[in-house]
């Protein structure tokens, strides 16, 4: 194989299509479903005793309620912004890896090759973006009285909050989280993982059979992984949260030991309905839009050569 074969691949017109394709789907899906994100959230990082309601409905019914309808849609746009340069790069350096190892061995995938590409490809997306979703977590839960101190006053958008973060907490304040958004890489990995190898078996063509494998896939990932998704929000949030009292420079390992010792192990899986409602349904949405997005590129590209 030729030395320039591995840069062809890098910047091939396949892996911009398959990002793109893959950004704009999380976007569409994101949007669609995003009160079910506000209410993950809330029930994330609100103290237990606050929300009475124990299905993801009335959670939703008893926020409009209590603060209005929009409260279902605070902080969406840096939100949007964060999960399409996400996916951006994971989709990229995910279809990117795959084309440079498919060039070299032939083609040939299985789901444990998946499962390490998806893994290398979340490591890369995580040192990129870890930034805008500090900002967006805390843009998202602006004015809601959950930090002693809440810097988030000063911005109200994406960049600005990134600049302001960086300047007064600097580069630890710009990636809180980070490491277990590390150990989290192994959640699209396993999504991947499990969407390629239903691929692979039942050959979807139809927009529902892509729903359905997207929102099994996820529903995986997510269950495996939830813990770790709660102390990777509540991190992002900012260690001065006042419902657990922190104490400051709280890491991961602390943050478990806080929340077992404050509310048991229920509470390292409180929100895991309205997770798996969210997450599944937005991914699910979002592989099929992918789908159906890169295929009809495809065929104009395919035409295009002709």
């Amino acid at each position: 194989m030729s030395h320039s074969k591995p840069l062809n691949e890098v910047f091939s017109y396949l892996s911009w299509v398959h990002a793109v394709s893959g950004a704009t789907g999380s976007v569409v899906a994101m949007s669609v479903f995003y009160p079910l994100d506000t209410v993950r959230s809330r029930l994330q990082l609100e103290e237990p005793e606050r929300r009475k309601a124990k299905s993801t409905w009335a959670v939703l019914k008893q926020l409009v309620s209590e603060e209005g309808f929009n409260t279902l849609y605070r902080g969406m746009v840096p939100v949007l912004q964060s999960l399409c340069i996400s996916n951006f790069v994971y989709f990229y350096t995910f279809h990117t890896l795959k084309a440079i190892r498919g060039a070299a061995t032939g083609g040939n995938q299985s789901a444990l090759t998946d499962l390490v590409l998806g893994s290398l490809a979340g490591v890369v997306n995580v040192f990129t973006t870890t930034p805008c979703w500090v900002v967006n977590t805390r843009l998202k839960m602006k004015g809601l009285g959950l930090r002693i101190k809440d810097p988030s006053s000063h911005y109200d958008n994406l960049l600005d909050g990134l600049i302001y973060v960086g300047r007064t907490e600097g580069t630890k304040g710009l990636w809180a989280g980070a490491v277990p958004s590390l150990l989290l890489v192994i959640n699209p990995a396993i999504q991947f993982m499990v969407y390629e190898a239903l691929k692979r078996r039942f050959v979807p063509d139809t927009s529902a059979s892509f729903f359905a494998i997207g929102a099994i896939a996820k529903a995986i990932a997510t269950v495996l992984t939830y813990p770790l998704q709660l102390i990777q929000t509540k991190l992002r949030h900012g260690n001065s949260d006042k419902n657990l009292e922190l104490p400051p420079d709280t890491d991961m390992i602390q943050m478990l030991l806080i929340i077992l010792k404050k509310q048991g192990a229920a509470g390292l899986f409180r929100g895991l309905e309205a997770k798996l409602l969210q997450t599944v349904l937005t991914a699910a949405l979002m592989f099929m839009t992918y789908e159906k997005i890169s295929h009809f590129v495809m065929k104009i590209l395919i035409r295009a050569k002709k």
